[in-house]
């Protein structure tokens, strides 16, 4: 970010960089955990981010420069929106990959307990049953099961064995879930 008519917002833009130290309301310092598929994805993103995406919209944002007046040209405003986007989300990935510590599920010799990446199922008072895998922070769908290991339930399961109670806090307030199942992914052959 240029330091120029703004300096205020770019000093807040470094500050903001620099406050990452860690996975939030964890200790400075704590790695950024993840499965190979996650941090491959990740990669991937970079990669297409970078080479892919970026160049297209540089070469966009040239042709838009060259017409002349740039206050009302949107290919060159929405260009450079996107540039700005685009290079702080590669930052932020690149900060992210450099942390990481890539934790293989299948490597996992302790299967009786909950650790980063097992599949777990736990019933809720209520006797249903719900199924989740922790996983790292990028790689979170609560949607497809997926929860981050830093997130509540992940906190509350992490350790337990099959028949552990944990107590989970929700915004309903504590609710006791009960471990049925761990699971995790084949080991390599």
């Amino acid at each position: 970010m240029s330091r120029g008519r703004w300096p205020a917002l770019a000093d807040a833009a470094a500050d903001e960089d620099d406050e990452e130290d860690g996975p939030p309301g964890l200790p400075p310092g704590t790695p950024f955990y993840m499965t190979p598929a996650g941090h491959a994805a990740l990669s991937a993103e970079l990669h297409a981010l970078w080479h892919q995406e970026r160049p297209k919209v540089v070469e966009v944002v040239s042709w838009a420069a060259g017409l002349g007046d740039r206050s009302e040209n949107a290919d060159y405003q929405y260009g450079k929106r996107r540039l700005r986007q685009i290079d702080s989300r590669v930052r932020f990935i690149r900060r992210r990959l450099e942390r990481a510590e890539v934790v293989d599920p299948a490597r996992q010799k302790r299967r009786d307990q909950v650790f980063f990446g097992a599949t777990v199922t736990y019933a809720r008072p209520d006797d249903s049953e719900v199924t989740v895998t922790i996983t790292g922070m990028e790689e979170a769908d609560a949607t497809r099961g997926l929860v981050s290991w830093v997130s509540p339930v992940a906190r509350a399961l992490l350790g337990r064995r099959v028949g552990d109670v944990a107590r989970l806090r929700t915004p309903a307030g504590p609710e006791e879930i009960e471990v049925v199942t761990i699971r995790y992914p084949d080991p390599p052959a």
